[in-house]
C-alpha cells in the first residue's frame, strides 16, 4: 500500500492533466494532511508573505523528510500545503507538523493550523480523492488531484466548529521539525514580460467531461494569448533568476533549518554554501555535487508554476496586455456560469526551494506571486464564488 503513488505511471505533457478519467483513486486507508497559516492576510499586509510562504513550503519539507523511501503526493498552496500519506506514516508526519506548528508560533508569531482527514471520511461525504503523477523531470514529480476531495479536506480543516475532529490541537514536541533541504536563496523573480499573474480557476461542472472540456479550452486560450510556447511564461527564466550574496533569505533559511545545531553554525553554513553557489554560477564551475549550469537548467523544469488540485493554479510571467486578455476571458466565462476564478498581479514572484539530492537531481521549487500571490488570489476567488452561489 505504501508504494501506491510510487507505482503510478507518470505523464509528461502538462495539458494531459485534463484527462480526468485517467486519475487513480487514492487508497481508502490513506490520510490527507492539510496545513495553512491562519490569518495570513494580516501577515501579508504587514509585509511578511515570505515568512508565510516558507512556512507553507516547510509543511511539505517536514513530511517528506520523514517519509523514507515512500513517495508522497503533495500540493503547495502559498500559505499552506496538502500532503497525502499512508497510515504507516501518520505518527511521524503528524509529529513533524506539530513541531513546525510550534516553531511557527514561537519564532514567527504565525498560527499554523494542522489537520488530518481520512480519505474514507471524504468519500463518505460524497467527495473523491483521485491522483495523477506529472513528471517535471526524471525523478521529480508533481501530484495532480481530482474529485473534489482535496477541496473538501481544506474546507473541513477550516470549519469553525470548536469540536472540529480533524483539527489537531497544539502539543509540545521534543524537538524542532526536520527541514533539511529547505532554502530561499534566490532573489524575487523579476518578470521579463512586465508582471506576474497568479490565477486560480475552477469549473462549475460536476461532470468529468465538462471539467475536461473547460480546462482544455482555458489552456488553449491562454496559449493563444501567449502566442508562444507556454513554457516561456515560466516565472523562473534566465532573465528573472538573480542571485546575490549574502542572500536576503539567509537568516530565514537558517532559522528554519537549524534543528538541534546552533543558529550561528547554521547561519555560517548558509553563508558559505551560498558563496560557493554564486561562485560556481558566475564562473561555470562545479563544487562537489553542485554544477551551477546543470542545476539552473533543471530548476526551471522543476518549478510548480502550473498545477491542478481540483483547481487550476498558475503563476505566469506576462505583459500587461496579456494579463488583461486572460482576465477578460475568465470574466466572460464566469458571467456565462462556466467557471469561478481569482487573480492577483504582482511586480515579482517568490521561489522557495527544497533540495534533497544534487547528485541524483532531486529538487523541486515552489513558485508564488509576491505580495500575497495565491493567498490574495484566493480572496478574489471566494468573492466570485459567493456571488455565483447566490445566483445559483
Amino acid at each position: 500500500m505504501d508504494r501506491f503513488y510510487a507505482e503510478l505511471t507518470p505523464f509528461q505533457k502538462f495539458t494531459d492533466f485534463t484527462d480526468i478519467a485517467a486519475y487513480t483513486p487514492v487508497p481508502n486507508q490513506w490520510l490527507v494532511l492539510c496545513a495553512d497559516v491562519r490569518g495570513s492576510t494580516k501577515a501579508i499586509e504587514a509585509g511578511r508573505y515570505k515568512d508565510v510562504n516558507m512556512i507553507g513550503a516547510a509543511c511539505i519539507t517536514a513530511v517528506l523528510n520523514v517519509s523514507g523511501n515512500t513517495e508522497l503526493p503533495f500540493v503547495f498552496g502559498g500559505d499552506g500545503a496538502t500532503v497525502v500519506i499512508p497510515p504507516s506514516l501518520q505518527y511521524v508526519a503528524v509529529r513533524e507538523l506539530l513541531a513546525l506548528q510550534e516553531m511557527a508560533r514561537s519564532r514567527f508569531e504565525l498560527d499554523l493550523r494542522v489537520g488530518v482527514i481520512p480519505v474514507a471520511d471524504l468519500r463518505a461525504r460524497k467527495a473523491e480523492v483521485r491522483v495523477r503523477k506529472y513528471q517535471l523531470s526524471p525523478g521529480n514529480f508533481l501530484a495532480m488531484f481530482a474529485g473534489g476531495g482535496i477541496e473538501l479536506a481544506e474546507t473541513l480543516l477550516k470549519a469553525p466548529d470548536p469540536d472540529n475532529k480533524y483539527l489537531l490541537a497544539p502539543q509540545q514536541q521534543s524537538g524542532p521539525p526536520k527541514l533539511e533541504g529547505l532554502s530561499c536563496r534566490w532573489e524575487p523573480l523579476q518578470p521579463k514580460g512586465g508582471l506576474m499573474l497568479t490565477m486560480i480557476v475552477r469549473g462549475t461542472s460536476t461532470e468529468a467531461a465538462g471539467e475536461r472540456a473547460l480546462m482544455g479550452e482555458t489552456l488553449s486560450m491562454i496559449s493563444e494569448i501567449l502566442g508562444t510556447d507556454p513554457q516561456n511564461a515560466n516565472p523562473a527564466s534566465p532573465q528573472s533568476m538573480k542571485f546575490r550574496w549574502p542572500p536576503r533569505g539567509a537568516r530565514l533559511e537558517a532559522v528554519l533549518t537549524t534543528g538541534s545545531a546552533s543558529f550561528a553554525v547554521t547561519y555560517l553554513k548558509v553563508l558559505i554554501t551560498s558563496l560557493i553557489q554564486i561562485w560556481c554560477d558566475s564562473f561555470g564551475k562545479k563544487a562537489g555535487d553542485y554544477d551551477g549550469r546543470t542545476y539552473t537548467d533543471e530548476l526551471r523544469s522543476n518549478t510548480d508554476y502550473r498545477k491542478y488540485d481540483d483547481t487550476l493554479r498558475m503563476v505566469l510571467d506576462l505583459s500587461t496586455a496579456q494579463a488583461e486578455r486572460i482576465e477578460r476571458y475568465l470574466q466572460k466565462r464566469f458571467e456565462d456560469g462556466d467557471l469561478i476564478y481569482g487573480t492577483h498581479r504582482a511586480k515579482s514572484a517568490l521561489m522557495t526551494c527544497v533540495v534533497f539530492s544534487l547528485e541524483q537531481s532531486e529538487h523541486i521549487h515552489f513558485v508564488d506571486g509576491a505580495d500575497g500571490g495565491f493567498a490574495v488570489a484566493a480572496i478574489d476567488f471566494k468573492q466570485r464564488l459567493a456571488a455565483w452561489e447566490k445566483m445559483n
